[in-house]
């Protein structure tokens, strides 16, 4: 019914920049909640931040400051600016959403795209 893609990803230098891109497609009503949580080797997923319909963001305690969540729900994406990478910020990057479909209020998950950083 939905299907949740996400472009960007890979190898960045400490201290340098990256961006991830959601992209949601299929029958959309509206989306509640678009954001992106990691889950880096042996720790558990964790949320990285998230947008609300009602304009709200929600940042990580270890990513306030260095990352930015924007929204473009005309499109139905989500974009993650990663700045000042950190080694620490390497982990699967896991697009998320709870959309509205014929079904209901729903929550998705994109397939996941590795981010690594190291020098």
């Amino acid at each position: 019914q939905v299907q949740l893609v996400e472009l960007g990803g890979g190898l960045v230098q400490p201290g340098g920049s990256l961006r991830l891109s959601c992209v949601a497609s299929g029958n959309i009503f509206g989306s509640f909640m678009m954001g992106w949580y990691r889950q880096a080797p042996g720790k558990q997923r964790e949320m990285v931040a998230d947008s609300i319909s009602d304009g709200t963001t929600n940042y990580a305690d270890a990513v306030k400051g260095r990352f930015t969540i924007s929204r473009d729900n005309a499109k139905n994406t989500v974009t993650l600016h990663m700045n000042r990478m950190k080694p620490e910020d390497t982990a699967v990057y896991y697009c998320h959403a709870r959309i509205a479909t014929t079904l209901g209020m729903n929550g998705y998950w994109g397939q996941g795209t590795q981010v690594t950083v190291s020098s």
